[in-house]
């Protein structure tokens, strides 16, 4: 079995910044992976979400919880498996609650447990928190992944 280490599987990932979420994986297991990241204030989606009061889009906060909890776990699970994983993923559903918003400069831990892993779709149960362990939203999310045609 194959096993990837934290930084090598955020080097898989198929974004960069500004549209990299994953600063560090602390926990990743067959069953679910546990990471963080940072909002930087200089994001440029802050200059205008809102008018001086930014707050982090719902669609990033989704965006977050699909790369450390979908996107890095899924990278994990191929690896374990033998399959090479070769950048290609797409998220098939959504489902997400927003309890409280995120600031510029806050830290968010996201922790995602594994639903089922099957044919290549992944589907897990995801929640956001603060560093104060406070809520910040939860859902479930899907994606599938494309093996390599040798895989």
């Amino acid at each position: 079995m194959v096993k990837l280490t934290a930084q090598q599987i955020i080097d898989l990932l198929p974004y960069s910044r500004p549209f990299l979420f994953v600063d560090e994986i602390e926990k990743i297991t067959e069953d679910g992976v546990t990471g963080t990241f940072t909002f930087s204030p200089e994001l440029d989606f802050y200059k205008g979400h809102f008018k001086d009061n930014p707050v982090t889009p719902g669609v990033i906060l989704t965006e977050t919880m699909a790369q450390i909890g979908l996107v890095c776990l899924g990278i994990f699970l191929l690896s374990a498996h033998k399959n090479e994983y070769n950048g290609k993923v797409a998220m098939t559903s959504s489902n997400v609650e927003f309890l409280r918003p995120v600031f510029p400069g806050e830290k968010v831990i996201v922790i995602s447990e594994k639903i089922y892993f099957r044919f290549n779709k992944l589907k897990c149960k995801i929640t956001m928190q603060n560093e104060a362990g406070e809520k910040v939203c939860y859902g479930e999310l899907a994606g599938m992944f494309i093996k390599n045609a040798n895989g």
